[in-house]
């Protein structure tokens, strides 16, 4: 539900929230997400061109999908440690303070937000341009949802706290990405795809599987959970041949 005037947007009220000022800092973190993913795209592919002699052997669909999953490793890795730091280290959310958890943010949580969302913005972007090359609806659905509970968190500036434990999930991305790079660079074989598949497995046991429950509570991430509840399902499965094929190759 948006009512004119941008008062109220969804169920989340943003008037007294949303000034100037921070709506500057957030279309500048947002410009910054979507900077961060040109530039790590392209030093992905220059940097793998020099240090792995099998990218210039790759087609262009391949090479595409090789870069996309460069800025995606890059993302994923720079919005767990900033959730980390705000969740755990930091006292935004600490008990004892003022004010309600859930009514919390600060300008860093925001900027974390805001490039996140220039980040699925960027991505969106190229699945949609290249489709289905880098994914299919299923990517589409993930990102939009996951856009649209940021952006309602960001204006609103509630339920910070919540997006910044989803966020956290994105910690077994790198994995995923991996995992993607050893098969195409041929290594399927090879003890370090075996060691990044079980980390793999436990990385999403741990951090998708287990706050399920927990993500139940509120109306999006459940859609989210439930498709993460697939994907486990799929990494599960990849593991298992995995480890079929290696005690077979002994």
């Amino acid at each position: 539900m948006w009512v004119a005037g941008g008062s109220v947007i969804g169920l989340m009220n943003v008037a007294g929230h949303a000034t100037p000022t921070k709506e500057l800092r957030w279309l500048s973190a947002v410009f910054a997400g979507i900077l961060m993913c040109k530039v790590v795209y392209d030093l992905t592919g220059v940097i793998s061109s020099l240090l792995f002699k099998g990218y210039n052997k790759l087609n262009n669909k391949a090479k595409l999908e090789w870069n996309n999953r460069g800025f995606s490793t890059f993302h994923a890795i720079v919005v767990a440690a900033g959730s980390l730091y705000l969740l755990l280290v930091s006292d935004l959310f600490a008990e004892g303070k003022d004010g309600l958890i859930v009514h919390r943010s600060s300008p860093l949580s925001d900027t974390v937000l805001g490039v996140s969302i220039g980040y699925f913005l960027s991505d969106l972007s190229m699945i949609f341009y290249h489709y289905p090359t880098l994914g299919g609806m299923e990517y589409v659905v993930h990102h939009g949802l996951s856009m649209y509970c940021i952006i309602l968190s960001l204006l609103s500036g509630e339920a910070q706290m919540y997006i910044l434990m989803v966020l956290f999930t994105e910690v077994t991305t790198p994995f995923v990405n991996q995992r993607w790079y050893l098969d195409t660079a041929g290594m399927k074989n090879s003890k370090m795809y075996i060691y990044n598949g079980v980390a793999l497995f436990f990385g999403w046991l741990v951090k998708q599987i287990f706050p399920l429950g927990f993500y139940s509570l509120l109306t999006v991430p459940p859609v989210i959970s439930l498709m993460n509840v697939f994907w486990f399902w799929k990494i599960t499965r990849g593991m298992v041949k995995t480890l079929r094929k290696a005690r077979h190759s002994q």
